[in-house]
């Protein structure tokens, strides 16, 4: 078995977020193309954003760190560390109110 912290990873990816250009840093924690779950630890630099964009299957956000505002057509959902979203099933964009750190994890559809 293959264990990460993501206590530590958090203030890497926060810190590669800063330098680089996109202002994002992201790291696959568990799955990939081969597996019906992916966990996907995603920094981004205050006022970074996820454009939108559809989702691959049923998901939800953790806030490890920061605060992020999800966004849905007119809809807007705040979210602060140890908060747990639901990602709807609709096209959607993540905004970074502030540093954020973030557990993407979703059920890839089959």
């Amino acid at each position: 078995m293959h264990k990460e912290s993501l206590t530590e990873l958090v203030p890497q990816h926060l810190d590669r977020a800063k330098a680089a250009a996109s202002g994002r840093s992201g790291h696959t924690i568990y799955g990939g193309h081969e597996h019906a779950l992916r966990q996907t630890l995603i920094a981004l630099r205050a006022g970074g954003t996820l454009d939108e964009h559809e989702s691959p299957g049923e998901a939800t956000l953790q806030v490890l760190h920061g605060r992020v505002t999800l966004v849905a057509g007119e809809d807007r959902w705040d979210g602060s560390a140890g908060d747990l979203m639901p990602i709807p099933d609709s096209r959607h964009a993540l905004e970074a109110v502030e540093d954020t750190v973030v557990l993407l994890t979703v059920a890839l559809r089959g």
